[in-house]
């Protein structure tokens, strides 16, 4: 069990901050990308943890899995995808000089303003987001901060496939010849 949770958690955090980095880098000087695509790429990457729990329920366990036995193993997949999605963005944080933060408060203000944002409003949200900026420093605020920003999404895909996968006749296992 632990091997599939090793194996499948990294792999669905490889996928993930693979996209995810694609697109931030695809985006340049405009680090806003698409709210939807990120969560869709972490929705793909997270489908590694309905496999890992199928494949503990066919090959561990025999075809039959508990929803709170498959839960666990969700859950501890998706602590290890979250956990390799935080390592490695800290990785790419350090190797662009931590430009990313500066970049995403530089392209929201110019973004506000663009909407007709100014006088006091502009100021208290750059006030605000140079708050952010300057929280988002700290490793202590910044890796909580990027570790619940996948971890909720692999909640999710835990509950579904414990649900799903707790009926032996979803996916049955094949017998081997």
């Amino acid at each position: 069990m632990t091997r599939i949770i090793i194996i499948y958690g990294l792999v669905a955090g490889l996928i993930i901050i693979s996209g995810i980095i694609a697109t931030v880098a695809a985006g340049g000087d405009q680090p806003h990308g698409n709210v939807w695509l990120g969560y869709l790429i972490m929705l793909l990457g997270m489908a590694a943890v309905f496999i890992g729990v199928k494949q503990h329920r066919d090959r561990t366990l025999g075809g039959v899995i508990r929803f709170l036995p498959a839960l666990g193993v969700g859950l501890a997949i998706s602590v290890i995808a979250s956990l390799a999605y935080v390592a490695v963005w800290e990785v790419y944080l350090a190797a662009t000089d931590y430009v990313f933060m500066d970049r995403y408060v530089a392209a929201t203000l110019a973004q506000r303003r663009a909407e007709g944002l100014s006088g006091e409003a502009y100021g208290r949200l750059e006030a605000q987001l140079s708050g952010m900026a300057q929280a988002y420093r700290s490793p202590l605020y910044r890796m909580p901060v990027t570790f619940a920003e996948i971890f909720p999404v692999g909640l999710l895909v835990s509950i579904v496939s414990a649900v799903l996968l707790r009926n032996s006749r979803v996916l049955p296992a094949r017998r081997r010849s």
